[in-house]
């Protein structure tokens, strides 16, 4: 199939992604379908149209936001029922993720119409992708809630999950954030601030807990723009060394039983995980050739 340029489907909704900040982080792609589609729904007309005009689009659009997502239901399925495309975009990133959209998706697709997703930026991954945390395993939350109880809530149930955690946050709650994720984490989690991503003043820094709030009150504009934090997975306790006295009577018990059975009496006299036993018998085994 000739993907040169993007043809779109009628009766679709197309979910695009647009750039965070740096308007050439736009995909050939998404300007294909934006150039092709009948209408826009945009978070803020605004803020797409300057987008739009950067790369000579001229396109009817019309508002999209939290407060009339459902508002625009019978919209959006009169469009699509009369066999016309729309866009849906936000004011950065990819609709839907922690921004207006999901609620227009879930009906669209109840409808029995097509959803196509057409990917690009999003301010979550790419944050993870430079705050050098090898552990694959990571929670999105988004942004906490905006009050000191509630948030304190969120966190602390947060607190258990052994992954690394990526919230947002806005500007004039960053300080009291930080308090609270101190509050419940501790000084020693690592964070890393990802602000202002591939904008001019873009800035990525990683610390202690303990230390974010001196660095964030150190100089004022630290505090401006949008932020990513990601809060690495909590260090875990070293497993204790098997005593001499359970790894002798793993010995003895292998001389006289198949390993198997060795380690499950082991486990029984001992109370010490199988697993354990099981990986340690392993290594006591003789190579072949020694």
């Amino acid at each position: 199939m000739d993907q040169s340029k993007t043809a779109v489907i009628p009766a679709t909704l197309y979910v695009v992604a647009t750039p965070i900040g740096n308007l050439r982080d736009i995909t050939l792609r998404a300007l294909d379908v934006l150039a092709a589609v009948d209408v826009i729904a945009a978070e803020d007309t605004r803020t797409t149209k300057h987008l739009l005009t950067r790369y000579a689009i001229s396109k009817t659009l019309f508002a999209l936001h939290r407060h009339n997502e459902s508002a625009l239901f019978t919209k959006i399925a009169g469009l699509l029922s009369q066999g016309k495309t729309v866009a849906m975009v936000t004011d950065a990133g990819t609709p839907a993720i922690s921004d207006p959209g999901g609620l227009i998706v879930r009906f669209v697709r109840e409808q029995g119409f097509k959803v196509v997703p057409i990917p690009g930026p999003n301010a979550a991954v790419c944050a993870l992708s430079v705050a050098g945390i090898s552990n694959p395993h990571f929670l999105f939350y988004g942004f906490p809630p905006t009050s000191k109880g509630p948030r304190l809530r969120a966190l602390a149930n947060l607190k258990p999950h052994p992954y690394s955690l990526i919230f947002y946050e806005a500007p004039h709650r960053i300080l009291e954030c930080i308090a609270d994720m101190m509050e419940v984490f501790g000084s020693d989690r690592r964070i890393t601030f990802a602000r202002e991503l591939t904008k001019m003043f873009e800035t990525i820094h990683e610390c202690a807990l303990g230390d974010a709030h001196a660095w964030l009150e150190a100089d004022s504009d630290r505090r401006r723009g949008e932020f990513v934090l990601i809060l690495a997975e909590a260090d875990r306790p070293k497993e204790a060394e098997l005593s001499e006295q359970v790894r002798h009577t793993l010995q003895l018990l292998m001389h006289e039983l198949p390993l198997r059975q060795a380690v499950k009496l082991a486990a029984e006299i001992s109370g010490e995980s199988k697993n354990r036993l099981y990986s340690l018998a392993l290594s006591l085994q003789p190579h072949p050739g020694s």
